[in-house]
């Protein structure tokens, strides 16, 4: 298994290690649900550094991008981020990620840690004809994310520097310690929170410093556990889950981050193709009535029909409730009534809108 920076300090904090995507990290400190609900109160930090970061450099960038991705990258000012989707000829998704703009001629994208060399790959491949440079820097970055109600006063004292200026979706090159850090109001938890990119031996210093000033706030190191009851929480995709290079991001409910209306994409001709022929499944959120927690690939029916499988399910630490997020054929009535194949029982759940956690101050 591959490691980041901070994985023997996860070991000398008594981690619970588990391969991940190839990369040894931590599942859990203390447990799951303390680690989930001090980011819900208070904040956690984490360790993304297995996460990839490719940059895009040259004249044609902009453009490049343009088509890249499925979002509308024109929109998007210098230090500004922006959620999108990187789509195959077939209108699948070859990955979700983020991108950071620098510069008309530099784009710098962090993609999931399962897909770094795919992704950079199939940049590559289709940048023909574009004057760009692709870089996978991925090895040259580690990435810690400090989410949660008190991470900006955390993080503030942590660097010495005021970020209540960065705004969300937003970034800034800060220095500290006589190097610099690129610091994005971003997260995957739903929370108020940053990500930090940083070079890669220099992610201890930053994590000791947190941890160091977060005690008093009650900050915890997190593991992948909360991570994904998070993020399921509020409803976003994961990779491999949710979305994947056979789905397409309409149905995934990612309408908002596909730019139909704008300049050609990769895949936009397969999506749209989808659109007019109209959508075969829908992504649903649900919540059990009867005993049970659902579990990705666990079968979905209506009454005695199968109508669509579970992408991802938990026990949702903030509602106390087992909910989860599936695939649902289109053009059939649910009365928002659903049952879940579990261990050979069909159990009742209830269709629920996404997200499942509502946070207004955020």
């Amino acid at each position: 298994m591959k490691q980041t920076a901070l994985f023997s300090l996860h070991k000398e904090l008594g981690a619970k290690i588990v391969e991940f995507a190839g990369w040894g990290m931590p599942v859990q400190y203390k447990s799951p649900k303390a680690e989930h609900l001090a980011v819900r109160e208070k904040a956690g930090l984490f360790d993304v550094g297995h996460m990839g970061e490719i940059e895009i450099r040259g004249k044609d960038t902009l453009l490049f991008c343009q088509y890249l991705t499925s979002n509308d990258v024109r929109k998007v000012s210098d230090n500004q981020a922006q959620y999108t989707l990187i789509c195959n000829h077939k209108g699948g998704v070859v990955d979700d990620v983020i991108i950071y703009k620098f510069s008309n001629e530099h784009i710098f994208i962090c993609v999931n840690a399962s897909n770094a060399s795919k992704v950079s790959t199939w940049i590559t491949d289709v940048s023909t004809g574009y004057d760009v440079e692709i870089t996978d820097s991925s090895s040259e970055y580690s990435q810690v994310a400090v989410q949660g109600p008190l991470s900006e006063v955390i993080l503030s004292e942590s660097l010495g520097v005021d970020l209540n200026s960065i705004k969300r979706f937003r970034f800034e090159k800060i220095d500290w310690n006589n190097y610099k850090l690129i610091v994005a109001r971003t997260g995957y938890t739903g929370e108020n929170g940053y990500e930090v990119f940083l070079p890669w031996d220099k992610a201890g210093d930053l994590w000791n410093r947190v941890m160091d000033v977060g005690r008093g706030y009650g900050i915890m190191p997190c593991g992948l556990g909360a991570r994904d009851t998070l993020r399921i929480e509020m409803g976003y995709s994961l990779y491999g889950h949710e979305i994947t290079e056979d789905i397409n991001p309409l149905e995934a409910g990612l309408r908002g981050y596909v730019s139909m209306d704008g300049d050609d994409f990769l895949g936009k001709t397969a999506i749209q193709n989808e659109l007019d022929g109209g959508l075969k499944n829908k992504i649903a959120g649900f919540e059990m009535i009867d005993r049970g927690i659902p579990r990705q690939g666990y079968n979905i029916y209506k009454d005695d029909e199968l109508v669509g499988y579970v992408t991802s399910g938990t026990m949702s630490p903030s509602l106390e409730k087992a909910i989860g997020i599936g695939y649902l054929k289109c053009g059939i009535e649910y009365d928002n009534k659903i049952q879940i194949d579990i261990r050979n029982k069909k159990r009742e759940a209830g269709l629920k809108d996404l997200p499942f956690y509502q946070k207004d101050n955020i």
